[in-house]
């Protein structure tokens, strides 16, 4: 079995696999040593990988390192994809991680995976397994605190409910119709300049907001839950 760790911005990750098929999946404000040993003692884990753009314990490294043989994750990990990225040493793992996870999917396919979280961001593999990029902008949070931060008057928002229209009547609808229809604007623009440059795409929607921008995005668009796991899970595999 295989554990894999995904540490994001806002969520910590961690599943357990075995082969492909996901036996536990939670998530956690922060992965300690105490969590991993709970897993481990319900898991038979033989291999473990951690992916994470906001630093770890060395409690949990040294753990990994000593309870499972760890695939340490890095820019000169081999990977079941081609990475065409200008500057590859300076792309995220966990970007990485979900391009392999959307690749081994849906092989020799085109495929835009679009992950909603802290950030909005986009990444691109072609029917050749061959990563060439995307993009990355403020995600749904982080436009509503940056509208709060950085003004005088405008309150602190979060997103409980979708903005019925797109004319908001109060300051309070005003703000969420703007962010989050902005930013339904802002996927359904990319998805279109993607499909009038490449054929046949698979479209994947996953991260944290994705339950509540799918439904109001007007391309057809396949949710894809756990895909930084599912990626670091494959990694696992094409390397062990």
């Amino acid at each position: 079995m295989n554990l894999a760790i995904d540490i994001g911005n806002s969520f910590q990750k961690v599943a357990v696999f075995n082969n492909d098929e996901i036996l536990f999946h939670q998530s956690f404000p922060a992965i300690s040593e105490k969590i991993l040993t709970s897993v481990a003692a319900l898991f038979p884990v033989k291999y473990s990988i951690l992916s994470s753009v906001a630093g770890v314990s060395e409690h949990v490294i040294k753990f990994l390192n000593r309870s499972t043989t760890m695939v340490h994750y890095s820019h000169h990990t081999q990977l079941p994809i081609k990475i065409l990225y200008k500057s590859a040493e300076t792309l995220g793992l966990d970007r990485i991680a979900n391009a392999v996870g959307a690749a081994t999917q849906f092989p020799n396919q085109n495929v835009l995976s679009i992950q909603a979280g802290t950030c909005l961001v986009f990444d691109f593999v072609n029917a050749n397994g061959e990563y060439l990029g995307g993009s990355i902008s403020p995600g749904i949070t982080m436009r509503l605190e940056t509208l709060h931060e950085k003004t005088k008057n405008l309150p602190q928002l979060r997103v409980k409910d979708t903005p019925q229209t797109f004319l908001g009547t109060t300051s309070e609808e005003s703000i969420l119709s703007g962010v989050v229809n902005g930013i339904c604007y802002e996927i359904d623009g990319f998805i279109e300049d993607y499909k009038a440059n490449f054929e046949n795409i698979m479209v994947l929607l996953t991260g944290g907001d994705a339950l509540l921008l799918q439904k109001l995005i007007k391309n057809t668009i396949f949710a894809a839950p756990n895909l930084v796991l599912k990626g670091l899970n494959e990694i696992i595999k094409y390397n062990v």
